[in-house]
């Protein structure tokens, strides 16, 4: 299923049902009066997390959602029947935006969390409702209002504990088969990633953490070029993030400028982003010789000037990995609640 993390729609609410105007005709009540009954409410349109749901597939092609119109009032002062609301299922992690006015009308961020969007017009008043001493014979009726209409513009945010950030190649998906059961698409060649990835990291019974590997950043970014600028939202929920850098890039790139361009692409896209804890995993260290590993690696830190902590990993040969897992853990556990999935 392709995934889509963007869609704009339009919601059109359904119109109240008129007020009627009807006067009683019986053959002994010439003179009955008047017996028109007020119009239903339009409905309204909703749209509910579903945690069922992964995408925003759904409003690729369908772009346009009415809800029901509200039925005219009818004589012998009965109502006209509400418009059903339709409620519109999304993934958990939908933002709405109104597209004209730009305004957040809702983040939905828990399973089964509702946001009304367009809200149904009001019902019409019929004659009946009009009758007083002094106007015997009202032909007054108030018709129903219209239902809103606005177009939306819906944005989904994954929403993990750790996010991988990094270079093309850098190894995120390498790492992600390798600690859980999400199986990317891995390959020796840049944006084989090309849309977020979720797996779930079981670190033993009844404690687990839920991880996003997203697609590769270049310098750039943050500015439209390459793949990261369509994604770099998707890190914005996770409360960790992992820097993954390959030690021994094909293209024998340094890695410290690496580090220091995909930290600086973050800056700009959103200096929050600097604010979350950020860790650094120096990957594919099976390249290196094993004697070399520890100091090459001390001099990456040394001349980045590396403060937070730092891993040294293989996500091939699984080296460091377990270590890396059980670390998030305790940080993601000591830091608020993380996903707990019950066996």
């Amino acid at each position: 299923m392709k995934f889509i993390d963007e869609a704009k729609i339009k919601v059109i609410a359904g119109d109240g049902g008129n007020g009627c105007c009807s006067f009683l005709r019986l053959k002994f009540m010439p003179n009955g009066g008047p017996d028109g009954g007020d119009g239903g409410d339009g409905g309204s349109i909703h749209l509910q997390a579903d945690e069922g749901i992964n995408t925003l597939v759904d409003y690729r092609y369908t772009k346009t959602f009415q809800a029901q119109q509200g039925e005219k009032g009818g004589s012998r002062d009965c109502s006209g029947r509400a418009g059903e609301d339709s409620t519109l299922r999304v993934p958990v992690g939908t933002m709405i935006f109104d597209e004209d006015t730009d305004e957040l009308i809702a983040d939905l961020t828990e399973h089964g969390q509702k946001a009304c969007v367009a809200k149904g017009g009001t019902h019409g008043i019929g004659n009946a409702r009009f009758k007083s001493s002094v106007n015997r014979a009202p032909r007054r009726t108030i018709p129903g209002q219209p239902g809103e209409r606005r177009n939306l513009r819906l944005e989904l945010k994954v929403l993990a504990d750790v996010g991988l950030v990094g270079m093309p190649n850098a190894g995120k998906s390498t790492l992600i088969h390798a600690i859980s059961a999400a199986r990317p698409k891995v390959a020796d060649y840049p944006f084989t990633t090309l849309h977020p990835n979720l797996g779930v990291v079981r670190v033993s019974q009844h404690r687990s953490f839920v991880v996003a590997d997203i697609p590769g950043l270049i310098e750039g970014a943050a500015e439209g070029a390459g793949l990261g600028v369509r994604f770099l939202k998707h890190v914005m929920r996770t409360r960790l993030l992992f820097h993954m850098v390959d030690v021994a890039p094909p293209d024998s790139a340094d890695p410290v400028a690496v580090v220091q361009a995909i930290t600086e692409e973050l800056q700009k896209f959103s200096p929050e982003l600097m604010e979350k804890e950020r860790w650094l995993v120096l990957n594919k260290i099976d390249l290196l010789l094993e004697d070399e590993v520890d100091a090459y690696c001390a001099d990456i830190v040394q001349r980045l000037g590396w403060t937070g902590k730092v891993f040294k990993i293989s996500g091939v040969a699984r080296k460091g990995t377990d270590e890396l897992i059980q670390e998030a853990m305790r940080y993601l556990e000591g830091s608020q609640s993380v996903n707990i999935l019950d066996d």
